[in-house]
């Protein structure tokens, strides 16, 4: 954290515009990639799975292989401002290159996934990508001097750029803009990112210089590894955030794969989109980060991260119960779980940036944030996808899914990681003297 008594003049707004960019580049593209690979013929199983699920592995591949090393490089050797410019202008070239390389096929073999050329661009890319939301956190971290105040101000703008993103094609085509043939399955998905992306390489040379803290250290081979950030794990109560980070992770998996899907399925809109009904989830998470500082005051580190796990177990218990319902039983239920977003990513993931950066030391910190989006993002997500794959086909019967039997059991399974949580993190009174000190 930044020892100044103020943040200098200019700080924040240029924050916000990196993470308004950034989750942009994210929201542009990810989420409509299903809809193009569809419409490239990349769906449909073969023996060897799908392009689709290969797809939408690398991601959390990407996030277990690339974040610490990149963050020790970050925090050893090069400008961090630097080191995110080099990384969103070499993804921009990638995703700008990706949409070329679709082929329409069935994989054979799981080698056949991960060889097809647009699967191994899109690794490229993530590679590049997925270090850069450790390195923007640990940036902005250096610049506030009221992180639980600040940051999520700062961090609400990267809210608002993901449903930019996942609205812009949608917008364009609303506007009339058709000659341009802006869609959710054209390629022009990955030239609106590609050009984001881009221009906040070029708008990050003019962040606030970053220096590494640790430059000119000898560099040992436990620290390539990360090693001094995964040391935090010998904190107790470090070892039981980060564990619980990562397990709850698991059943996010399910949200990402078949929220959007269930949602659907059940006939729940807005505005007769069911884009539309699932962004109401990012927007309550704009307002659950304005009043996040004033929660953060009064509740501390281990209430915030509690109420966020909750709010996992009540999102999942809510639609487990939807399924079979009629009307309002079925509609309030699953919009309620939608809303709840926003205390789910806010309270735990956004708290999570803020006590990593407690709890690391200056020489680790891009390494520290670099470690649980690894353990989060990388293994849980990555685990949860693979999981929740097998758990779908249980729950299938003559193509049809028991979706209760599908939600009720990651509700309980959030519930066993919340009642852990409760039960074994104890430095409430620590974190709670920091925070109204810093306030």
């Amino acid at each position: 954290m930044n020892t100044q008594t103020k943040t200098a003049p200019g700080i924040i707004p240029k924050l916000s515009i990196m993470m308004f960019l950034q989750f942009f580049i994210w929201g542009a593209w990810y989420v409509a990639l299903w809809n193009f690979l569809q419409s490239k013929g990349m769906t449909t199983a073969g023996a060897g799975g799908s392009y689709d699920a290969a797809a939408y592995t690398v991601a959390p591949i990407a996030a277990i292989l690339a974040p610490l090393t990149l963050g020790l490089i970050a925090d050893r050797f090069i400008n961090t401002e630097k080191m995110l410019s080099i990384l969103f202008l070499l993804g921009a070239a990638l995703l700008y290159w990706a949409p070329s390389l679709a082929e329409a096929g069935s994989p054979t073999t799981l080698m056949e996934q991960f060889s097809h050329p647009m699967i191994l661009c899109l690794l490229a890319y993530m590679l590049c990508f997925m270090p850069t939301l450790g390195l923007t956190a640990s940036l902005s971290f250096k610049h506030l001097t009221n992180p639980e105040k600040q940051f999520p101000i700062v961090r609400v703008m990267g809210t608002i750029g993901w449903i930019a993103g996942n609205w812009a094609m949608w917008g364009c085509r609303s506007a009339g803009l058709d000659p341009i043939k802006f869609s959710d399955n054209s390629a022009h998905i990955f030239t609106a990112a590609a050009i984001a992306s881009a221009v906040l390489g070029i708008f990050c040379l003019f962040l606030p210089k970053t220096a590494p803290v640790s430059k000119g250290k000898k560099i040992s081979i436990g620290e390539v590894f990360g090693i001094e950030a995964w040391g935090l794990l010998k904190n107790r109560n470090f070892f039981i955030f980060a564990l619980c980070s990562f397990l709850i992770c698991i059943p996010l998996a399910g949200y990402y794969a078949r929220g959007a899907g269930f949602v659907s399925e059940m006939g729940v809109t807005l505005f007769g989109s069911t884009t539309g009904a699932m962004s109401t989830g990012q927007m309550s998470e704009i307002l659950f980060m304005i009043i996040m500082p004033v929660c953060f005051a009064r509740l501390g580190v281990k209430w915030m991260l509690t109420i966020g796990m909750a709010a996992w177990v009540a999102r999942y218990g809510l639609w487990g119960f939807a399924f079979g319902q009629e009307g309002p039983l079925l509609t309030l239920p699953i919009f309620i779980g939608i809303l709840l977003h926003g205390i789910c990513y806010d309270f735990f993931f956004v708290t999570g940036m803020i006590y990593t950066d407690k709890k690391a030391t200056p020489a680790i910190r891009s390494q520290a944030q670099s470690l649980i989006v690894m353990l989060t993002q990388g293994l849980g997500l990555g685990i949860g996808a693979q999981l929740f794959g097998r758990w779908a086909a249980s729950c299938t019967t003559d193509g049809k899914v028991d979706f209760a039997r599908f939600w009720y059991i990651p509700a309980l399974f959030a519930l066993a990681v919340l009642i852990l949580f409760v039960l074994t993190f104890w430095e409430k009174a620590k974190a709670k003297s920091d925070t109204d000190s810093a306030a």
